[in-house]
């Protein structure tokens, strides 16, 4: 077989080149005297066609220069109707109801309170009624319009002059209210300020809780007056459960993005919904509250905010699990450049606030197995924190409230509930920091101890799935200033004087600046807060490693040496935390002979004449001794 060899494209292009640059060659040599003969003229003219066809080719070589191109027609980005540029307009932001026109000299017209004088008998006691049944003053409230406006913006410029970007776009919202046999003029006026404050865009709906109203005006009533709302609806719970239960009642028929839970006795403010979806939209595991101004239960003025006013409170807990209130540290306020940045709190009141639904979910939502109220807000508060979120108040978003000093409402198997809520909460969630909680309310303690506060497996299972840090963590990272009574304290309970076999107590409504007493002791642990009707342990001290005598079930209290003859009083403790150190005034020292003795006068604790003084020391007192039962 013969085999043929290739040439490849290559070696023929340069054989090709190669002859035709011979070629151009020999014309130029033999062609130079072409006058001679015709034929010769003939083949000149063709050498100078051939040039021309060879410069004409080697002038479009690509490392030759061109003359510049024309610029290219910019092409014109598609616009995504899903994420359009700019901000939000005032024509966008349109709320569902325009507020009616209102009359300036109406009942509580611009936020003003209600005042009326020289009531008649019969006013009189429609006021006293409404008060004993609301612990507010209904007569005032059911003569402000439903629709009332709350005068001018007086929020600070930086907030009033926002304005929040289309894209990526702020999320809807489902409004939940929960109400139990709630006054018809402060529930519905909760219901109108939300639609005359929120944009239509954002509020896909307010789902009105019932949890078993008994009054009334809150069943066909209410039903038919809301189907002219559009977006109002009302479901209901066929039994008292509770607001836990009916606040996750709620959560299952939202369609909205973001869940958003009112009081059932509240007003927003211009402005308020758009700024705690914006931060939502900026950090989705952020539970957002917004600033609470009260709305007075007397008159129904709303403290409204001040434009030059800065925030300055946070949430807190004490070591009873109560929520409370308190400033903003130094260095938390120089964080923030103005009012549009959000405050981060340790704990949230948990009465008002947003949070993304997916979110709510993935978190855990409520722990179902709480009953009725009590407890929850910190147990979230713990848990978000905790597991990777964070809370925090929106001082631009202002909704004000109604703050009663008291609950109208009866508990559904009494207040236990509220104790056995906080038991669960510290079993999952604080770790040997509950043994804290238990030294100040023994029925607490009793509960832990026979395991009567229900099935917590879910709840501690959700806290190993979502790799929950411990409860150090928080203490060291989220409220550092909190502190942290001794796990093993030296010495607790009541402090008996020997002399008078009475106890050491603080008295009634003592938060500080007050003389201590002597009471008759009764052992029991208990709550601070009356409200939980537990028994009130005031007479509870705690001897600490730092050597205080801290009564600190509620507010950190401590005994304060005064000077003979004044009388020793229980003022606050001046070892807060970080950066703060002991009183002198505050230390105590227990001596062989069970005489307290305060280092900076050189003085002991001396019950004289009913009175708790210093003077010198004498072990031979009787009524200088104390000792802890």
């Amino acid at each position: 077989m013969r085999l043929r060899r290739r040439i490849s494209p290559l070696k023929l292009a340069i054989l090709g080149g190669t002859l035709f640059m011979v070629v151009l060659v020999v014309l130029q040599r033999d062609v130079g005297n072409a006058s001679q003969d015709p034929w010769l003229k003939d083949l000149s003219k063709r050498k100078e066609q051939v040039m021309e066809m060879v410069r004409g080719a080697v002038n479009n070589f690509a490392f030759q220069i061109g003359a510049p191109q024309p610029p290219p027609v910019e092409q014109q980005p598609t616009v995504d109707k899903q994420c359009p540029p700019g901000f939000y307009t005032q024509a966008e932001l349109k709320p569902w109801i325009e507020r009616p026109t209102e009359d300036t000299n109406s009942p509580g017209a611009a936020g003003k309170g209600f005042q009326i004088d020289n009531l008649s008998p019969a006013e009189a006691k429609e006021k006293e009624e409404g008060m004993t049944r609301h612990c507010f003053n209904q007569f005032a409230s059911d003569r402000i319009s439903l629709h009332r406006s709350l005068g001018e913006d007086t929020r600070p410029p930086e907030c009033v002059e926002r304005k929040f970007r289309r894209c990526p776009p702020l999320p809807t919202t489902s409004v939940i209210i929960v109400f139990h046999n709630e006054a018809w003029s402060t529930l519905l006026r909760t219901v109108y300020s939300v639609l005359h404050t929120s944009p239509a865009i954002f509020l896909k709906e307010i789902i009105m809780v019932d949890d078993a109203s008994t009054a009334t005006h809150l069943h066909s009533q209410l039903d038919e007056y809301v189907k002219i709302l559009k977006i109002v609806k009302v479901v209901r719970q066929p039994e008292r459960k509770g607001l836990i239960t009916a606040r996750l009642l709620g959560a299952s028929h939202a369609q909205g993005e973001v869940l958003t839970f009112l009081d059932a006795h509240c007003e927003c403010f211009y402005g308020w919904l758009e700024p705690l979806l914006a931060r939502i939209v900026e950090e989705p595991t952020a539970v957002v509250s917004p600033d609470i101004p009260a709305i007075d239960l007397n008159s129904f003025q709303f403290n409204k905010p001040v434009s030059t006013a800065r925030a300055h409170n946070r949430g807190n807990f004490d070591w009873s699990l109560t929520f409370g209130w308190e400033g903003i540290p130094d260095y938390a306020q120089a964080k923030r450049k103005d009012e549009t940045y959000p405050v981060k709190t340790p704990t949230f009141a948990g009465g008002l606030f947003s949070i993304s639904k997916a979110y709510f979910e993935k978190i855990g939502t409520y722990d179902d197995q709480m009953e009725i109220w009590g407890g929850e807000n910190v147990e979230m508060s713990f848990r978000v924190w905790q597991c990777g979120g964070q809370l925090e108040i929106i001082p631009c978003s202002v909704v004000g409230h109604v703050f009663r000093t008291k609950s109208p409402h009866t508990f559904p198997k009494g207040t236990e509930v509220i104790t056995r809520n906080q038991v669960r909460l510290a079993e999952v969630w604080m770790d040997d920091y509950k043994l804290i909680y238990y030294r100040r309310n023994q029925n607490a303690a009793r509960m832990a101890k026979e395991k009567k506060y229900g099935d917590i497996s879910e709840r501690l299972k959700l806290r190993e799935t979502l790799h929950c840090k411990n409860f150090s963590w928080y203490l060291e990272n989220v409220y550092p200033e909190a502190f942290v009574p001794d796990l093993t304290p030296v010495k607790y309970g009541a402090l008996t004087n020997l002399g008078s076999q009475s106890c050491l107590d603080v008295g009634e409504n003592n938060n500080g600046g007050k003389p201590v007493i002597m009471y008759t002791c009764h052992n029991m642990g208990g709550n601070q807060w009356q409200m939980t009707e537990v028994n009130l342990n005031s007479s509870y001290f705690e001897y600490t490693s730092h050597k205080e005598l801290r009564h600190n079930i509620g507010k950190q209290l401590c005994l304060h040496a005064s000077p003979n003859p004044q009388q020793v009083r229980i003022e606050m403790c001046q070892l807060k935390g970080r950066g703060t150190r002991m009183a002198p005034e505050q230390e105590w020292i227990f001596t062989e002979e069970k005489l307290l003795k305060n280092p900076s006068s050189d003085m002991c604790l001396h019950l004289k004449d009913n009175q708790i003084i210093m003077s010198p020391c004498n072990p031979q007192d009787l009524h200088q001794h104390w000792v802890f039962s």
